[in-house]
Order: structure tokens, then sequence, then C-alpha cells
């Protein structure tokens, strides 16, 4: 099948990516006074600890909260272990936290099990969820609608893009960061470029490809944990991510003649590191595919912004060339083997 070919057949998920500039629109409409009263409220009873709760492409979107609430407030933030409620059925004791739960639809039990635990111990529950009239929005205190509209593909795209969005605009209010608030009115055109941005170099690399490590730090970390995901669900390919930092351990010993790397770099101090880690494994003759917003020479053309908003325009040119390539593995991208669109984790 040739690249046009590829290209002509529109599959749900490509569709639904491409839709991300325009949901990330919807939301921050949909939700600017929401926003702002939450911000009130943080600032005025700010808590000692931030706690996500989310499962899979949500948890990674909270790894990118977790760096935004820890570089630009300050505060600590810890991940729950939904079995704890779930499975264990353990008490959780009081903190004085903020609970952030992040889902897609917003129904599974484990999650739902741990929001009313910490509920119980007097969180302040904040819940990011795309599915409307979820029990997960009935349990909230602050309640903020992703509005990325329907996802028919199995592989969540646009409402991942969107959560990250919305973590982004919780940190930026709650800071009252104007500079951060301008980036987040500005991305969605840039999404669309990002979106435009050709990454043949990944589908023609990856094409035959058994195994790879990606890699990112920083804000970037949480869209490595996304790429490998992904490439697991729709092409069939073994990825694992690893922070730039961590792959100097154990990981880097796989690493050698012609093994394939995809390097997320944004242009701070994160990507300063990815890209020099980068340069170590070609220097060993690896294949690597280095993303590079600092506007460096890289093997893939990524679109330079504020450094927040650079990883949400990684993950966006990943999931144009993630889908391709999924077809040019014969994989079918909307319908992954032995998965189905809502997973609900007891």
């Amino acid at each position: 099948m040739t690249s046009v070919e590829l290209h002509a057949e529109q599959s749900a998920m490509r569709r639904e990516a491409a839709e991300a500039g325009t949901a990330v629109t919807r939301f921050l409409a949909h939700n600017e006074k929401n926003l702002k009263a939450l911000a009130e409220r943080l600032r005025a009873y700010p808590p000692n600890v931030v706690v996500t709760c989310a499962r899979g492409s949500s948890d990674h979107a909270a790894t990118f909260g977790k760096y935004l609430v820890e570089t630009r407030l300050g505060i600590p933030v810890s991940s729950a272990a939904p079995s704890v409620a779930s499975v264990f059925a353990s008490d959780v004791r009081r903190t004085g936290s903020v609970l952030v739960a992040i889902s897609q639809s917003g129904r599974s039990p484990d999650l739902l099990a741990t929001v009313e635990s910490h509920r119980a111990a007097g969180a302040y529950v904040v819940a990011l969820v795309n599915q409307p009239d979820s029990p997960l929005e009935k349990l909230a205190d602050c309640f903020l609608p992703l509005c990325a509209g329907p996802e028919l593909s199995v592989a969540a795209t646009k409402s991942f893009v969107v959560s990250l969005a919305a973590l982004a605009a919780i940190v930026a209010w709650w800071s009252e960061d104007e500079a951060l608030k301008d980036a987040l009115h500005g991305l969605p055109a840039l999404l669309d470029q990002a979106y435009a941005r050709d990454w043949t170099a990944l589908v023609d690399a990856l094409a035959p490809a058994n195994n790879l490590l990606v890699v990112g730090r920083g804000y970037g970390l949480s869209v490595a944990q996304e790429a490998a995901l992904k490439l697991k669900e729709t092409c069939g390919l073994h990825a694992e991510a690893f922070s730039s930092a961590e792959v100097r351990h154990g990981p880097m010993a796989i690493v050698g003649e012609g093994f394939p790397i995809l390097a997320l770099a944004t242009s701070d101090a994160s990507g300063d590191d990815v890209r020099a880690v980068a340069g170590e494994f070609s220097g060993r003759g690896a294949r690597v595919l280095l993303a590079d917003c600092s506007q460096s020479a890289g093997t893939l053309p990524a679109v330079p912004a504020h450094p927040v908003i650079e990883p949400i325009l990684l993950v966006q040119s990943f999931y144009s060339a993630v889908e391709t390539l999924a077809r040019a593995r014969g994989m079918e991208p909307d319908n992954p083997p032995f998965l189905r669109k809502v997973t609900e984790t007891l």
C-alpha cells in the first residue's frame, strides 16, 4: 500500500486526532468561568498535596499535570493507586489534598472507589471527563468537561490532547500565568500545524521494527509514555518509555547498532538532556528519530512554542504518523485486537 493510499483511507482515529484543535477551543470556551472559580478556590485554600487518579492515557496526562503543579506551584503531587480502594478497601487519612481525577468515560469502578475514598477523607475533587452524565461527574466538587466530543476509535487521541490542555489551563489560571494563558489560546492553530508535519521518517523506520524506546523528560515525559502506549496499541510494536535520565541506567544496555529510538525534545532544559542522550545513542549506531522543538536539526519536524505547550504539539504530530504506521504494518488502528473503548477495571 502506498503512502497516498494510506492517507486516502480515513480511519476514525485520523479524523478524531485532526479535531484536537477544535476540541481545545471548545474546552476553553466552555470552562472559562469554571477555571476562574477553581483557581480562586485553590488560591484561597491551597492544598498540602495534589493527588491524581487515572489509568491508561489519562494517567499519562496526570504525569504532565504532576510536572506542571510541582514546577509552577511547588506543591507535591502523588498518583493514587486505585487498587488501594477497590481491592484492599483501605481508608485514606485526611491530608488537606486536592484530588484530580481524569477519565474519558468516568465509569471505571476502581477509579470511582478511589475518588469516593479520598472524598470521604476531605479531599476537594476536581474531575476531567469527556463523556457527559458520568458517575464521576456526580462525585466532583469541580467538574471540567473535556468537550472533546465522541471518540469512536479505541485509541484515544483528541481526548488526551484536551486533557493535557485542561491541566495546563488549571495551572495557568491557578498561578495567574498570563503567558501560559496566551499560549493556550494560541494552541488550537498550532495543533493544526503540528498535525500537518511530515513524520514519514518515523513510518519508514518503524514499519519493520520489533522494539524501540521512546525518550522524553520533564513536561515531555507524559507524551513519551503516551507514544509508547499507542505504538503497542495500534501498531503491535513493543515500545517502552523512559526519562532521558532513567534510560541511562539499565535500559541503555539494549541500545546498539540499528536499535530504534524515538526522542521527543522540548526547547527547555529538560529537552537539552533528551538531545544529549539522543546524541549518545546516535554515536553507538542506534537509529534515532529526534523531534526537536528547539529548532535544531532533527529527524522529525517539530513546532516550537511555549515549553508547556510543546509536548502537546509533539504528541499531535505523533498521532498523525502512528495512524499511518499502523496501517503500514497491516493493523486496523480503530480496532486493536483484544481491546475495547471503555475498560472498566475493578
